[in-house]
């Protein structure tokens, strides 16, 4: 039975004390979480840069808007939507709505002057707008501002626990060059 037990404690001490085929376990354990952390922040790194890329072109969509001075119509707003949609490369086709607004100093409310939407929002009306005091700037007495709204869906390229995101988008931008931005049908 000493011998035996001899054997047993002598191999088990060399057992413990080779450390050949130590890397190929640790790799097996550490390589998928590397793996899954990489394509994570690959994902999220593309998302925060989509949500970028979708603000400056809203920015760029109302800036454009800002300055016509001629009547826009629904080829303009069509071109605006596919302007939109190639400078964001989105996945998916983005829904924009924009609208002129009135300031009414005497009744402290918004006057909704016309809202043309393509996608799937809404137009709006003078209700929806009521309560906008918190979303736009101080403004004069009948003063115009433009508002452009844009809704993308974000689908993250890798399946890594990131979800489905939508980017919207809440531009107001002054008219440059003339008191309005009138629409024309």
């Amino acid at each position: 039975m000493n011998t035996l037990s001899f054997w047993l404690k002598r191999h088990a001490r060399r057992f413990s004390s080779d450390e050949t085929g130590n890397i190929a376990i640790e790799a097996t354990i550490v390589l998928p979480i590397m793996f899954w952390a990489y394509l994570s922040l690959f994902s999220i790194f593309d998302a925060y840069r989509q949500y970028t890329v979708s603000q400056k072109a809203a920015y760029t969509i109302s800036d454009l808007i800002s300055r016509q001075t001629t009547p826009i119509d629904n080829d303009f707003l069509d071109s605006s939507r596919a302007l939109f949609d190639m400078l964001t490369r989105s996945s998916n086709r983005p829904s924009i709505r924009l609208t002129i607004l009135k300031y009414d100093e005497d009744s402290d409310s918004y006057e909704v002057q016309w809202s043309k939407v393509r996608g799937s929002f809404g137009a709006l009306d003078n209700e929806d707008v009521d309560d906008w005091h918190n979303k736009l700037p101080v403004m004069p007495d009948q003063e115009n501002v433009i508002v452009f709204e844009s809704v993308a869906e974000f689908d993250p390229l890798f399946d890594t626990g990131l979800e489905n995101r939508t980017i919207s988008n809440f531009v107001f931008t002054r008219p440059r060059y003339a008191p309005q931005v009138l629409w024309q049908d």
